[in-house]
């Protein structure tokens, strides 16, 4: 086994998306080429209503795939083919734009006024870019939990670990997605196949995410009550970019770790890409924006 080295730390930019919903983006438009077939990861995390509430008015997508996870509170969604429908605590989207859909998404707080969710963008290859629209719509109670004897557990949103298979399926490029949680200084390695792109997203506690030729945890951010001392850890908001190898290791630190493991099958293929539509050359691009401007971008 070949433990995959840390290539960078990204750690989540504030920015405004929508009407004005207040985020953190831990990579996007930009060049992505490194998370490929990924585009885009935004954590939603908000305590102050004000600052979601207006939440995300209906917009166009083509060619990608947006999968979001809720952890507290709600988004309620609807779209241009009729669907309606509401994401509560745990719940996973899936949705496959393929060649045009016009949505909402307008997240409401807990009776705490807390919201939490995540939206990645998967991109899809040439050959699906015009596919028909599609949801997979997953409750909590529906994905699988995996607990080992060390404590660990692991949510199998997408893809197969550790002997269960996730409920989101047909995806284009084979992602893996994960919701791993490590206790208090337990460490765990965990596998990833050699060929996709990966990377963990530090969402609540610390940790240390060792390489095969460190003796020590790679030099991130120091965080505090973590971990043993001077040991340097990755924390909360921190986006871990592996290179190639078959598993990663990860240490928690002393209020443990929770982070997303996301990988997949790299599509290697050129990227147009403006706004929430992404295509493979400009010319496709115009043409989906002319589309939109002639109201024939919805296609039957």
């Amino acid at each position: 086994m070949s433990i995959r080295p840390v290539k960078r730390i990204v750690h989540a930019q504030p920015t405004m998306e929508g009407a004005g919903v207040r985020l953190q983006r831990a990579f996007g438009f930009g060049d992505t080429s490194e998370f490929d077939p990924f585009l885009l990861l935004d954590d939603f995390r908000n305590d102050r209503p004000d600052d979601y509430l207006a939440g995300f008015p209906w917009h166009p997508h083509r060619g990608i795939e947006t999968i979001t996870y809720v952890l507290a509170g709600s988004v309620e969604h609807g779209d241009s083919l009729g669907n309606r429908g509401s994401l509560g605590d745990g719940d996973v989207q899936w949705m496959t734009a393929g060649r045009g859909i016009l949505h909402q998404e307008m997240p409401k707080g807990d009776a705490h006024g807390r919201m939490h969710g995540f939206q990645l963008w998967a991109n899809l290859p040439a050959s699906l870019k015009m596919t028909t629209p599609r949801y997979q719509d997953v409750t909590a109670s529906d994905i699988p939990t995996v607990v080992e004897d060390d404590g660990t557990r692991v949510r199998v949103i997408c893809g197969d670990f550790w002997g269960r298979t996730g409920p989101i399926d047909g995806v284009a490029a084979d992602p893996r997605y994960l919701d791993v949680s490590v206790p208090p200084g337990v460490t765990r390695r965990l596998p990833v196949e050699t060929p996709r792109h990966a990377f963990a997203y530090v969402f609540a506690g610390a940790g240390s995410f060792r390489d095969a030729s460190a003796p020590r945890p790679v030099k991130t951010e120091l965080v505090d009550a973590t971990g043993s001392p001077g040991v340097e850890t990755v924390g909360n908001r921190s986006l871990v970019l592996f290179d190639g190898g078959d598993e990663i290791v990860v240490r928690a630190g002393g209020k443990g770790i929770r982070f997303l493991l996301v990988s997949g099958q790299p599509i290697q293929e050129p990227v147009a890409w403006q706004g929430p539509i992404v295509m493979n050359t400009q010319t496709e691009l115009h043409q989906a924006f002319t589309e939109l401007r002639q109201g024939t971008f919805i296609k039957d």
